[in-house]
């Protein structure tokens, strides 16, 4: 069986920026092991699968070692994919997900993704997390993963987590974020435990930054940068309980991939 396969970095103007999803359009479902063993094989942070539902697309998520309940960065390429590869005429393209009803709006030279919000609470800080993490934060929250608030942009950005330590904490992922020097606001990601060290830009955790920053600086449209090594710019807004996640997005690879559907195996091609 060949299966067509994109590459996309998404939340950038440029490649070898953002964050990079495999995206692989299909007629019907494979079995799960198999696209597990196709995201694994891709070993990026998320490879994504979208069947026609008859009104729009069913979506589904796998990092290398599990599939995921949201993701940002793989849907807003999947858009992509749709719009600018396969055609589709539609400026609002929808995805059925285990996150409900989420839409990938095309305007303005960016693709806008309608997701949940999913606000933090304050919470107590696990044995270890900050250890692991390093330097001081003024507050830990939790929504999903844990949101942790530090004072500045360059504390931020000189972060060395112990991935090893972190994959101990019991959460999906850590969010780190201050105020930004050129933005709103500033966030890395780590998710070892899910088997992505460092995420390089992360759609999902705007669902948690989003409220957060809106609150404490007053104001509900937001411009954000995450400070991983890659980078990423996103356009942000919140609308009572949903966010809106703007990004660009550019095409890196094209390509086929040979899996035989009867078996685990999958091999590039």
């Amino acid at each position: 069986m060949k299966l067509k396969i994109y590459q996309v970095d998404a939340f950038s103007k440029e490649l070898f920026k953002g964050n990079p999803a495999a995206i692989v359009p299909l007629e019907q479902w494979l079995p799960d092991d198999i696209m597990q063993s196709i995201a694994l094989e891709n070993n990026l942070a998320e490879t994504a699968f979208f069947v026609p539902n008859g009104n729009g697309y069913d979506l589904r998520w796998f990092t290398p070692t599990v599939e995921m309940d949201l993701c940002g960065h793989a849907t807003l390429a999947s858009g992509f994919v749709l719009h600018e590869i396969l055609g589709v005429a539609d400026d609002i393209v929808r995805f059925q997900t285990r996150s409900g009803e989420l839409t990938v709006e095309r305007a303005d030279g960016k693709y806008i993704l309608d997701f949940p919000s999913r606000p933090a609470v304050e919470a107590e800080v696990p044995a270890g997390l900050v250890e692991a993490l390093g330097g001081t934060p003024q507050k830990v929250l939790r929504s999903r993963d844990y949101l942790l608030v530090y004072s500045s942009e360059a504390e931020v950005r000189a972060l060395r987590p112990n991935f090893e330590a972190l994959k101990g904490v019991d959460a999906h992922g850590v969010i780190v974020t201050a105020k930004g020097d050129s933005s709103d606001f500033v966030s890395r990601f780590f998710a070892p435990a899910v088997g992505v060290n460092e995420d390089p830009v992360t759609g999902s955790t705007h669902c948690t930054l989003i409220p957060y920053w809106a609150e404490r600086l007053g104001k509900s449209v937001l411009f954000a940068r995450q400070a991983s090594a890659r980078g990423g710019e996103l356009f942000c807004e919140l609308r009572d309980d949903r966010v809106k996640i703007g990004g660009h997005a550019v095409l890196f690879l094209e390509g086929e991939i040979h899996v035989d559907a009867g078996s685990e195996r999958s091999a590039g091609a």
